[in-house]
């Protein structure tokens, strides 16, 4: 892929200066990296040899040219009509995905094998690991990584990062259990097999308390791997008194023994919350 990513960079470079063909020459270079986003063949973000994720701005980039130069179109699917610049894929039964109706993937996404689509929407430059559930009315935001055997319950809402081209987008690693009407936005990150209960919201500037200790510990953007997380709140003193404010605690780990297709339910009566 390095000719495609040459030719994206070399044509971000002559947008920036307002060559106003630019785009259009550079139409093959775009609807390819898109195409090979679509196959799996390349990935916004992926992880690294230390943990950490390689995020690619000049795949994001792409995305954002590619809308750009898409045009409008009326198109069906079964009994429902679209206008819009995006194809949605299709062929799930080769790809070995299951997709109920009205469960939408858009072209740019890729999804793995044994992947499960409820009624559900993931968008362009999203990718969706092996095994993974996405449930009823949850949403992958553009660009957002979701590993496999990951769970993401009824109305999760995985938010998408496009611009800047730099920024990292939401990654959920292997594992992971997402409760129902989870929300995780700005480019967070979930580690590997950690279990959020419902309703905890994460932005990258939410607290992330860890109560595990004799000390409090806050950071923030990370839930680290294995981690029990609940939602809940802080006070904060203002100028008219006090004020409770949004922060997600960090209550204990996953025991070794616990499967991770178990039930949220069980995993919180470890700790006494279920």
């Amino acid at each position: 892929m390095h000719s495609l990513k040459q030719a994206i960079e070399d044509l971000a470079k002559q947008v920036s200066n307002n060559l106003p063909e630019a785009l259009h020459q550079g139409k093959e270079a775009i609807l390819a990296t898109i195409a090979a986003l679509d196959k799996g063949k390349i990935r916004v973000a992926e992880p690294a040899s230390d943990g950490s994720w390689i995020t690619h701005p000049w795949i994001k980039q792409a995305i954002l040219y590619y809308f750009q130069i898409a045009e409008m179109k009326d198109f069906t699917v079964g009994p429902f009509s679209y206008f819009d610049k995006i194809p949605l894929k299709n062929n799930f039964r080769a790809q070995g995905v299951r997709a109920v109706p009205p469960a939408t993937a858009r072209f740019g996404s890729f999804l793995e094998r044994g992947v499960v689509l409820m009624p559900s929407y993931v968008n362009i430059g999203a990718y969706v690991g092996q095994n993974t559930m996405v449930d009823t009315w949850a949403t992958v935001g553009s660009c957002a990584q979701v590993g496999r055997d990951v769970h993401l319950s009824g109305g999760v809402g995985i938010g998408g990062v496009l611009e800047p081209a730099s920024a990292s987008p939401v990654i959920i690693e292997d594992g992971a259990f997402i409760g129902s009407r989870c929300i995780l936005v700005e480019g967070v990150r979930v580690g590997k097999e950690a279990v959020l209960a419902a309703n905890v919201t994460l932005t990258a500037s939410t607290p992330i308390i860890d109560a595990r200790g004799p000390e409090l510990l806050i950071s923030k953007g990370v839930i680290p791997p294995r981690a029990v997380v609940l939602p809940g709140t802080r006070e904060k003193k203002v100028a008219g008194g006090t004020i409770h404010l949004p922060c997600a605690y960090i209550i204990g780990e996953r025991s070794a023994n616990t499967d991770l297709k178990t039930s949220l339910t069980q995993v919180l009566r470890e700790f006494s919350l279920g």
